[in-house]
């Protein structure tokens, strides 16, 4: 029996590649220069399992490529692709790649054929506008890579269950990268993707985060900057295994900086405060059912050195909070009184503000 060793690994797996990238190939001359290689090196398609064709010149997706059955990896980018068939019905691809082409939700067959065998999907700087919902018919997808396109949402449906195959919408997921997008805001479906490691949403224009991203935890790093966040939620300190977290380039430093302007409270709110505060028992027919259903929606305030409650009227303070025993980051708080601040610490009413913009993580 042969000693299998690293070398005897990347031969068999040089037997088994075919690059043709950087050649200025077309459709027609691919379908030649594919035929000679072949006969010259007396390989068959059911041989190859991996093929490179970037930096070519096709706009059709080339039909020879529909032939190799035993296919895992395909590296067809920068070529100015317009138009791509359901390649995962032809052969069991692991690993496809099709970044910097003009493809569009247009593009894509409307569905894909339930995949169990892709890992990898990397669609960056094409020209998507929505979310290509085809994408969550790939079960065991683990890298996602759609950055660069024109997107301005993400599917709803993504982490929800699957009606073909009774599973989670891309549960094995551990890398998401939509950066360099159009997104406005994140679905509170993304907490469910329970296995992501690394969430690349920088360079958008998101204005906030689902409180459910705390599910995420396994997250690792979360990158932000360039967005139009203003808060972040509280939730965000249970992240336990973050270890990179970016803001740069986010109104929130200017914001976090500087409460906001208080307004009183109605007369209304007032009274309701009162009678929880005092907890004075009212029968339920001796009142509207409008006013009944407004005292049971109050919140206590957070302050722990506080027994107030709110209902509509409340005060947003930002705190300066611990995170990872590295960062003090900005976290938004609801408060039942501008009162409640002074019990913060040091940091939330004595920094200045030249201070206090020096410990808000930009980087």
């Amino acid at each position: 029996m042969e000693n299998y060793t690293s070398d005897s690994s990347d031969n068999d797996s040089a037997n088994k590649t075919l690059d043709f990238s950087y050649l200025s190939l077309d459709g027609d001359s691919f379908t030649k220069y594919l035929e000679d290689i072949l006969i010259n090196n007396k390989k068959t398609y059911d041989e190859i399992e991996n093929i490179s064709i970037h930096h070519n010149h096709f706009e059709l997706f080339p039909e020879p490529l529909l032939k190799f059955n035993n296919l895992k990896t395909l590296d067809i980018s920068s070529n100015g692709l317009t138009v791509l068939p359901d390649i995962f019905k032809c052969c069991n691809l692991t690993t496809f790649t099709a970044r910097n082409n003009n493809l569009t939700n247009e593009s894509l067959p409307k569905t894909f054929s339930v995949n169990y065998s892709c890992r990898e999907l990397n669609l960056n700087g094409n020209c998507f506008t929505e979310f290509p919902e085809q994408i969550l018919d790939l079960i065991n997808l683990k890298y996602l890579y759609l950055g660069g396109n024109k997107i301005t949402s993400i599917s709803r449906n993504i982490g929800k269950l699957s009606n073909i195959c009774r599973t989670m919408m891309l549960c094995s997921l551990q890398i998401l990268s939509m950066g360099g997008n159009a997104l406005t805001e994140i679905p509170a479906s993304v907490g469910q993707l329970k296995m992501l490691h690394a969430l690349v949403l920088c360079d958008n224009q998101i204005e906030c985060l689902p409180s459910n991203i705390t599910q995420l935890k396994h997250l690792k790093s979360l990158l932000l900057h360039k967005n139009h966040l203003r808060t972040l939620p509280p939730e965000i300190v249970l992240l336990k295994n973050l270890t990179e977290l970016s803001l740069r380039d986010n109104p929130l430093v200017v914001r976090f900086v500087s409460d906001m302007t208080y307004n009183p409270a109605s007369l209304l709110e007032l009274a309701a405060r009162t009678i929880k505060l005092h907890n004075l028992k009212i029968k339920k027919w001796e009142i509207p059912q409008t006013l009944t259903a407004y005292l049971e929606s109050g919140h206590r305030c957070v302050n722990p050195n506080c027994q107030g409650v709110y209902f509509d009227n409340r005060v947003e303070h930002i705190k300066f909070v611990d995170f990872c025993g590295k960062y003090r980051i900005p976290l938004l708080q609801y408060l039942c009184s501008s009162k409640c601040i002074q019990g913060g610490s040091c940091y939330d009413v004595q920094l200045s503000k030249s201070h206090m913009m020096r410990k808000v993580l930009l980087g």
